[in-house]
């Protein structure tokens, strides 16, 4: 089984993560490579809830997706993400199948 977990430099946060209906801003985040030995679980099916709060325009849904523990897949709930400018579309992330068979995280991003 091939599991490799580097911790990339922390880098500033450009949206808010709207945890249990509370947009809670991230100051800094940490990237992890992480690489998983076999494709993910097809996405489980989620209900999206309407934005929280008044500043539902500049809100985002960003859909939940399967993350290697290093032995198993574990299911991350979708949530919203603010909008760094209004005009902001955010890019999901993705698992990518990698030449040597694994298949790695590639974090969403904006594109403005």
């Amino acid at each position: 089984m091939s599991f490799r977990n580097l911790t990339r430099l922390a880098l500033p946060a450009l949206a808010a993560l709207a945890v249990g209906g509370a947009v809670v801003p991230a100051s800094a985040q940490t990237s992890t490579v992480i690489i998983a030995p076999s494709a993910p679980p097809p996405p489980r099916v989620e209900t999206i809830p309407p934005p929280p709060g008044p500043q539902a325009q500049m809100m985002t849904w960003e859909n939940g997706h399967w993350t290697w523990n290093g032995t198993n897949w574990d299911w991350t709930e979708g949530h919203y993400v603010q909008r760094p400018v209004p005009t902001a579309v955010w890019e999901p992330g993705h698992w990518a199948q990698e030449a040597t068979g694994g298949y790695i995280w590639v974090d969403g991003h904006w594109r403005t």
